[in-house]
This record gives C-alpha cells, structure tokens and sequence, in this order.
C-alpha cells in the first residue's frame, strides 16, 4: 500500500531527537535524499537496495562520531518496510547511537518519507544495527558511555541492553527452534502447479570495485545488503513470474569482512512460500584468486506480490529440491512462526498484545524481551504523581492514555545484589506479601526466566480466590548504570488452564528495579500497570482510604533485614526447584 492510496494518513512525528529545548544529540546524524528514476524499480518506487546502502552509511557515520574512529557493520536486527516510497519523493534518515558497550554499539536508524507538496511524512521503517570500533593501532578501542540526557534517550538506552542480549542469543536459540522442528520434517505437501524450486535459484558474481568500499577500503554494509536484495528479488520474481515487493528481513550478522578486489558470490532460491508472501535465502560468498569461499553473510527475506489494488497476491507454492531444498522448505515455516512471533510481541504496541501471550519455546525470547522492556519503559518514565507517603514509603501514580500505572518507592540497608537474589525467588514473597497466599515454580526455562503459579485471596469476603500464571525474567545490570530487574507478566500454559476454584487474574507488567546507592543502601521501586486482575487490591491505596502498600512494603524491608547476613545462592538450580 502506498501512502497516496491512505486519505486517513496521519503525520508521523520524528521522535528521535531529544525534547529539551536547544538541545540535540551529538551523535544523531541526518541524511535526506530525494528519490530519482535511477534509485527506483519498475513500479517507480525506491529500491530497498538503495535504501539499505543510505541507512547504513548514515548509522555508520554516526557509529563513527561517537567512536572517534573508523567503524564496521557487524549486525542488523529485523527490518520491516512498512510502505513503499515514489520518486519525487523526499527519504529522511536520521541516525543515533542509542548505547555503547566495551567496542561495539547500538545505533538507532529512522526512515520516513515527506512528500514535499503535501507536506506530509509518514514512517517507513526503523532498524537498530550494531557497529564495532575497528582495532587502532594502540590495540582495542575502549568506548567512552553515552550519557542520556532525555526521557526518549533514557528509554533507548535501557532498551539497548535487552535487544543487546537477545542478539546474542538469538542465533542458538533459532538454531535450537529450527532443529527441533526439522527432526521429524515428514513429508512436504505437494501442490498442484507447484514450481520447482530450482527454478528460482539464482547466483550471480560482483567485483567490489573502489566505489563500493568505504574510508578503510572495506565494503560497504548497505552495499552487500543492496546486491543480496538484488539476487533475491529475481528468485522472487522468477516463482512468481511479476515484479515482488520486499517486505522484512531478519535479523542477520556480517561474519567477516571484504575488501577491494574480492569476488562477491551471491546465491539465492525461494525456501517456501504461502498464500501470500514467500521467504528468500540468499547467501554472500567471496574470495580473491584460488582461496576457498569466505561465509560474508546469509540472510532471509520475505516478499509481497501486489495486485492492481495494492493488495496481496495469491501465490504460487514451491516444490522443493531433495534433501537440503526439503531442510529448506521446513525450516522456511519454522521460521515464519517465529518471525509471526517476534513481529506479534515485540513489534505491536504493548495495548495491542493480549494480556496473557502464550508461551511456549518458540516465542519465549520474544516473551522475555517484552517483559524486562516493559518494565524498562515504566521505569524510564518521568511524570509519576506523588500520592502517598508514609516513612519514607512512597507511592505514585501515572494516568496516561486511559491506562493506570503505580510504582512504591523505599530504601533498605540491604547489599543491592543480595536484595535481588531474595526478591527474584517468587515463592518466598508470601513471607512478606499479604496478597501472595501461594506461590509455585512451574517451570525454570533457563538462569533468568521462570515460569510461576500465584494464587492470591479475594478482595471480597464472597468470591474466588484468583490465580495468575507469571512469567519471571530477572536481569542483572549490563554496566554500574543499570539496575537489577525482576520483570513480571501474566502467560498462558496449555498444562495451567483456568479452572472454576479460582478467578485467573491477569498481569500485563510488574516487577522490581533495584538500584544500589552505595555499599549498603539500596533503592528498590515497584511497578505495577494496573489490570482489572490487579487494581482492587491497589484501588484503596491509590484514593487514599488506606496505606496498605506501607504495610506490605514495611515486611517486605524487615524480610530482606532479616537476610542481609545470609549467603544466598546467586541461581537458584533445577533441583532446589523441581526437588524429587
């Protein structure tokens, strides 16, 4: 769909730079480049080709800003091209290092189009790449810390840290999906008029010549992204016999670089494809002379075929090749679950996801980052209302788009690291908690997330007691400016389902950040975006009938005194969980 066909288009507001008055960025860097015929396709429409090799060099200027040296492309996360852009049209890029960590950062990238006679922008795209210092001659580069001077920039750079990990993650843990959904592929469904997939492959050679490198004589990141959307587009094209439109591309990583004078082998064929779009692998190779095939990086790329009307074509189905175009084939739906996942929890606004997302292997990386970014968010905020204090106990309140968050606020003499091995174990929080009457681990999915059953007691004299499924993902800080967090959020669980003993209560984000102030003060807050599940317990606190939060905050400080000489294990393990 194109902006033009959308008379209920709404500006899209660039909110990338800082909200202080006078102040921008030192690292946000702008590029704006107006469309031409020679950037566009046959529809007269950019070519994400060249839209990738713009973002890049923009990113990596900014990369490099920060840095003070030269910088490479080592990862880009899933980019999902939202709408199309003309010619004549404007393409805005704007470009800021969200966090640096020892020699790699995190740079935010922003994409929307501004149609100069309307003067109209809309959103295109937004992607977060990573970018390594290159090694000077002294050695490693150290990053100097980014330092966030606005609440947007405070968000980013919370987020920072989470995305960081799941980037680090997220190649085990799709490897581990795709194996265990391919160990018993079965046979692949045949359809009639399926085209070969051999028909679809295409491979094709590039020499990367001086204007395809940058300042250090490697190869431009945005410029390999162009070529392998290149390759890929015709294996599209060649399945459905029309010109397609790319729609996302996962997340990928450049394993080594290139360099002047290197042959560039790009392979692609169409893994699969379904009623509507089809998935793409492709592939970049290189060499120089005789020496085997350097691995530069593979990728996975989804297409549209758009009708008339700008609607999604009916598809073609692929028949797959023997044995690895079969891997392929099956790997190909795995993925596009877990790409319906990610865009499904992470890409929706957090009032457009259920409450209770179930969970189950696939999606628990997008589950986990959900939940610790939620929390994030809540805490990065800065419009709280004081509503109640009482000995130092501190309860406040935001109201904001018809949604009702509270946080309690208070301090213990309790090492911060301590206090975060004792809160992060749900099940003794009944010791101090009035609302927890049971707590039971579920299930232990690895060091950091855990899935529990709490049953509370009813408000009402009358009614049911309620049960909530919570998953847990605890977070220790990435560096002395994080704090320890202990994210909660309701699931569902097919072995757990609703039962008529109890009311299943709901929690959309909860938890802890705990913050140490010095050797022995720490500085613990609570946050809680109240549910129809959760707010009767809280409703009386925050109209001021009663201070019940003080009293539950009162135990909680005395339960973690109580402790603050123990040794506490810093996991707990399977068997302390699950004891026979």
């Amino acid at each position: 769909m194109t902006p033009e066909d959308k008379s209920d288009m709404v500006q899209y507001p660039v909110p990338i730079q800082g909200s202080e008055e006078g102040y921008r960025n030192p690292t946000e860097l702008k590029m704006s480049q107006i469309v031409l015929p020679c950037h566009a396709n046959h529809r007269g429409e950019l070519s994400v080709g060249q839209l990738l090799k713009w973002m890049d060099s923009t990113a990596c200027l900014s990369a490099e800003r920060h840095a003070g040296c030269s910088c490479i492309t080592a990862s880009v996360d899933d980019i999902h091209f939202e709408l199309t852009i003309g010619v004549g049209k404007v393409v805005n890029i704007i470009a800021k290092v969200n966090r640096a960590f020892s020699s790699s950062m995190e740079v935010g990238i922003l994409v929307n189009c501004e149609d100069l006679y309307t003067d109209r922008q809309w959103k295109v795209c937004q992607a977060f790449a990573t970018f390594v210092a290159r090694r000077t001659e002294a050695g490693k580069v150290q990053l100097k810390q980014v330092i966030p001077r606005t609440q947007l920039e405070q968000m980013e750079y919370s987020l920072a840290a989470e995305r960081r990990r799941m980037r680090l993650l997220h190649a085990e843990i799709i490897t581990d999906l795709l194996s265990s959904s391919t160990a018993q592929p079965g046979e692949c469904q045949e359809y009639q008029d399926a085209v070969p997939a051999e028909q679809t492959r295409v491979e094709s050679v590039e020499l990367v010549l001086p204007p395809h490198t940058n300042h250090q004589v490697s190869t431009f990141g945005g410029q390999i992204m162009a070529w392998m959307e290149n390759v890929a587009t015709i294996s599209a094209s060649r399945l459905c016999n029309a010109h397609p439109t790319l729609r996302s591309i996962d997340m990928f990583h450049f394993r080594g670089p290139s360099h002047i004078g290197d042959r560039l082998v790009l392979k692609s064929i169409v893994n699969n494809s379904f009623k509507h779009s089809m998935e793409v692998g492709v592939c970049a190779e290189a060499y120089q002379g005789r020496e085997p095939l350097r691995h530069i990086n593979s990728a996975f790329m989804t297409f549209e075929v758009l009708d008339s009307n700008w609607k999604p074509r009916t598809l073609l189905r692929i028949r797959p090749e023997p044995v690895d175009g079969k891997r392929r084939y099956q790997e190909a739906i795995a993925r596009k679950k877990i790409r319906l996942d990610r865009k499904y929890i992470i890409s929706c606004k957090q009032t457009e996801v259920p409450v209770s997302v179930p969970w189950d292997p696939s999606n628990q990386m997008y589950l986990s980052y959900n939940n610790v970014s939620a929390l994030k968010l809540m805490d990065a905020r800065t419009n709280w209302v004081l509503t109640s204090e009482k000995n130092n106990v501190r309860l406040y309140t935001l109201e904001e788009n018809h949604m009702l968050r509270f946080k309690v606020e208070m301090h213990v003499g309790v090492a911060a690291e301590q206090t975060f091995q004792l809160l992060s174990d749900l099940r003794r929080r009944k010791e101090w908690d009035q609302h927890y009457k049971e707590c039971e681990a579920i299930m232990q999915v690895n060091e950091e997330d855990t899935l529990y059953r709490v049953t509370t007691p009813s408000v009402s004299k009358v009614g049911k007691d309620n049960d909530f499924i919570l998953l847990a993902s605890r977070r220790k800080p990435c560096d002395s400016r994080d704090p320890y967090l202990i994210a909660l959020r309701s699931v569902s669980l097919p072995t757990h389902p609703p039962t008529d003993a109890y009311t299943r209560g709901e929690v959309l984000c909860a938890g802890f950040t705990i913050r140490e102030e010095s050797g022995s003060l720490t500085k613990i807050t609570y946050y809680n975006q109240a549910t129809p599940g959760v707010l009767p317990y809280i409703a009386t606190d925050i109209v001021g009938l009663s201070s019940s939060f003080y009293s539950s905050f009162s135990a909680c400080s005395h339960f973690l005194e109580q402790f603050k000489i123990m040794i506490v294990s810093p996991v707990c393990s399977n068997d302390e969980l699950f004891p026979d």
